[in-house]
Order: structure tokens, then C-alpha cells, then sequence
């Protein structure tokens, strides 16, 4: 007996900041046959509400330090209102939806992040995908869209990469069903030359990535969306594409972006 498909797609912070480009995006993801599930990171709406309220904010290698202001403002801004302004658009786009968070229902469970040098405050790793959970919304036909916040077993919140959420959440559900993981963002794929949007790699193995990275030929910031998308793949995550949120029909068919193998 063949397996369902699942379409889980991770939407970058560069789309949610345009408002047109979101409902474009939305407007697609919305006519996706299948069951599916969208994963959204935060954008700069955090970074701007940090600088009105004078909370400093701090990053390291993209990432972003979360002290407990931070958090409360991430949390405010991710799970509140991003979160529930897509879910809003998407059930007046007749695709019935529910935001979550990790916190809710335990759909996540993380642990604060231990670094031998570095304290990134409230970040979280991620332990365990609570699949029969996720299973029970899908299976009532309800497109899950979630935020980046998780909670750990004492229940403190935790503000969690995006990319590593979609990653994640695509490896536990390969067990159960046909997964394709899509990371839409605003290039048209992995660039071979980050000015240039037509050298777009359109098949990128593990081998080649390796090579590329040495060769210092990928941009930096690519990277660990790479590291992730590798690893789910290595995981048993039956397709992982990388490419523009603006071509969304052509990404889930595989006419365009970077298919990862």
C-alpha cells in the first residue's frame, strides 16, 4: 500500500515581509492538492519592534540572540501575529487551517541550546516530533502552519530555526507518509554565483555541495539551509527542493529551483 504524500513547506522571512508577495505565495500554496504543511520564519517585523521598544539585538552567524525580552517580542510577533495573519488569509482562501506552535499540543519538544562558547539565550534544539498529533490535524484535513517557537519540558519557550523546524518535522513524517520538503525563499534556487539569478545548480549532490563549499563557490548563508536539506534527505525525506516562493506550482512539480539528491 503506497504511502499519502505531504507537501511541508518553509517560507522565508524576505517573503512574509512583502505583503503582495505573501498573498501571491499564500494564493498558490492555498491551491496545493494534498495535505500539506507550512512553516514560517519571523522576517524583520521582530528586529523592527525590538528597535522601537530599544531592545538590542544581537546576531551571530545569522542567528539571533534571544534574551528574555527578545524572546517575549519573538514570541508576540511569530506565534502571534504572523502566524495568525497567514491562517487568516489561508481559511479566506477555502484552505481550512490551524497555527501552531511547538508548545501547543507538544507538536515539539526542544531543549535550550548548549554551545561551548557561545550563549544564544532562549534558542531551542529540537528533540522529538509529536507525529501522532500532527497525524490527528492532517487527517482532519486541516493545513497546519507553524511558528517557530518551541518549549522544553519545564515549559519555557524557546525561539527555534525555521529551516531546522520544516527539516524536522519532514524527517519524522517520512515514516508515515510520501514527504516532499520545500524551502521557498526569494532566489530562484542554489546560485552557482549569488549575482547571477539564472546559475541556478539545478541538482545538487551531497559530493558536488561538498566540493562547492571548499571552493568557497556557495554563498555562506546557504549553508545550513544545505546542511539541513542533506540531512533530510539522508533521513528518508522522499524530495527536497530549494527555490523562489514566487514559483511554487513549478517548485512542487520539479520544473524549477535546486533539487537536492
Amino acid at each position: 500500500m503506497s504511502k499519502e504524500l505531504l507537501h511541508i513547506i518553509k517560507v522565508g522571512g524576505n517573503i512574509i515581509d512583502d505583503e503582495a508577495k505573501l498573498k501571491a505565495f499564500l494564493s498558490s500554496f492555498s491551491m496545493l492538492k494534498g495535505k500539506k504543511i507550512l512553516v514560517h520564519g519571523g522576517g524583520k517585523l521582530a528586529t523592527k519592534l525590538a528597535a522601537t521598544l530599544n531592545i538590542p539585538q544581537q546576531m551571530i552567524d545569522g542567528r539571533r540572540v534571544t534574551d528574555s525580552e527578545t524572546l517575549k517580542i519573538v514570541t508576540m510577533v511569530y506565534a502571534g501575529y504572523i502566524n495568525k495573519n497567514i491562517v487568516a488569509s489561508l481559511n479566506a482562501l477555502k484552505c481550512p487551517s490551524i497555527g501552531l506552535t511547538g508548545a501547543d499540543g507538544e507538536t515539539i519538544k526542544a531543549h535550550k541550546r548548549i554551545h561551548p562558547s557561545i550563549d544564544f539565550g532562549f534558542v531551542g534544539d529540537i528533540d522529538e516530533i509529536n507525529i501522532g498529533f500532527i497525524s490527528s490535524l492532517l487527517k482532519q484535513e486541516l493545513t497546519i502552519v507553524i511558528a517557530p517557537i518551541t518549549a522544553d519540558k519545564n515549559g519555557q519557550l524557546l525561539n527555534t530555526n525555521a529551516d531546522t523546524i520544516a527539516q524536522e518535522i519532514a524527517k519524522a513524517m517520512s515514516t508515515e507518509m510520501e514527504t516532499t520538503l520545500i524551502y521557498s525563499f526569494e532566489k530562484k534556487g542554489v546560485l552557482l554565483d549569488i549575482t547571477n539569478e539564472d546559475s541556478v545548480i539545478p541538482v545538487l549532490d551531497k559530493t558536488t555541495f561538498e566540493k562547492l563549499k571548499t571552493e568557497n563557490s556557495i554563498f555562506a548563508g546557504m549553508i545550513p539551509k544545505l546542511d539541513n536539506a542533506f540531512e533530510a534527505i539522508h533521513a528518508g525525506v522522499n524530495k527536497v527542493i530549494i527555490g523562489d516562493a514566487m514559483q511554487l506550482d513549478q517548485l512542487t512539480n520539479g520544473k524549477s529551483g535546486t533539487t537536492i539528491c
